[in-house]
């Protein structure tokens, strides 16, 4: 059995591409450190500044708001239902397992409910917008994007946070390159900037392996959902994973190295950056777009038969949208955490 390189005590966890064994007490300890100095790095944003964290119920971006509320961040959550259940109830085991870990520390959990806000769900508006290819993935992500964007602006946080890992952005910069996507490419990265009436978006966990981002979650105790979303076997992305999986199995570290020179490269100026294409206020949501009218949302929304009008109104009006409070609860590991009088 491998030794913790701190203590000597029986390891957790043995990360090849560090040569790096750690018990659990140390294993936990290196993971907020490695995600203050990544937030550190990149300038994601200070304690100053009011953090959305993106929640799914899964285990990344649980544990992503378990580390910055242990750090002392000004960090609530958001939890956007579609509506999918695939036969596993999938958006209500997510939902229930969200409230679970927010009720239990104290946090702020606001939850967006997709078909009770607009009347339909996910799969639904995939199907009658006819977007997407038989799946809802596009439509998924554009609405979460919406919704993000609007709860944002229309609460106050300037900085947006998910979850995405390093397999998970290993894997479209994969992607990407194997099209030569230069627009997405050049735009890929930990942090994507502030814009008027966007907010800045983040991913603390970008170095992190999947497997590390799991480990933290069950050796924290954290409850999360297990299961895949049913929409995602098949995906393109899962096959570029995979791919990468065979290569990190033959050469520990590869994903980091692809993932990390790239940024390097981008940095060195070897990605020419385009000009930030100018912004336009949707005509029905108000949201910035960059395309002069209508947003991809309420066009998405309107061939559907949604009338948005109808539903910003009621939007307006909703008091009901967060129904955690934030309270004082358990010690943070850090100093610089309990002087920043952030959560506690």
């Amino acid at each position: 059995m491998r030794k913790c390189r701190k203590c000597g005590a029986p390891a957790v966890i043995y990360m090849r591409q560090h040569r790096l064994a750690l018990c659990k007490e140390h294993y936990l300890e290196w993971f907020v450190e490695q995600t203050e100095r990544t937030i550190k790095r990149y300038h994601m944003f200070t304690r100053q500044d009011r953090v959305l964290v993106a929640v799914s119920g899964g285990k990344d971006s649980l544990a992503l708001w378990d580390v910055l509320w242990r750090l002392g961040y000004q960090a609530d959550g958001l939890y956007i239902g579609l509506g999918i259940d695939g036969g596993i109830k999938y958006s209500a085991q997510s939902h229930a397992l969200s409230e679970q870990f927010a009720r239990e520390r104290g946090l702020r959990l606001i939850v967006v409910d997709i078909p009770e806000t607009y009347g339909i769900s996910i799969p639904e508006l995939a199907r009658r917008s006819r977007r997407g290819r038989g799946k809802p993935c596009a439509v998924c992500g554009l609405v979460k994007r919406h919704e993000m964007n609007r709860i944002a602006h229309d609460m106050g946080y300037n900085v947006l946070a998910t979850g995405h890992n390093l397999d998970d952005e290993a894997a479209v910069l994969f992607g990407n390159v194997l099209q030569w996507q230069m627009g997405y490419i050049v735009r890929q990265g930990p942090v994507l900037p502030e814009a008027p009436g966007l907010a800045r978006k983040v991913k603390p966990l970008v170095r992190f392996y999947e497997r590390e981002t799991a480990a933290y979650a069950l050796l924290r105790g954290i409850q999360y959902i297990y299961d895949e979303c049913p929409f995602a076997e098949g995906a393109t992305s899962m096959v570029h994973k995979e791919l990468l999986n065979r290569l990190e199995e033959e050469r520990p570290g590869a994903k980091l190295q692809f993932y990390v020179n790239f940024l390097k490269a981008k940095a060195e100026g070897w990605f020419r950056q385009p000009e930030p294409p100018a912004l336009h206020r949707c005509d029905v949501c108000g949201q910035p777009t960059t395309a002069p009218g209508m947003c991809a949302f309420c066009r998405t929304m309107a061939r559907a038969g949604i009338d948005i009008r109808q539903w910003r109104v009621r939007l307006e009006n909703d008091t009901e949208v967060a129904p955690h409070t934030k309270a004082p609860t358990a010690p943070t590991p850090t100093t610089e955490a309990t002087e920043a009088g952030g959560n506690p």
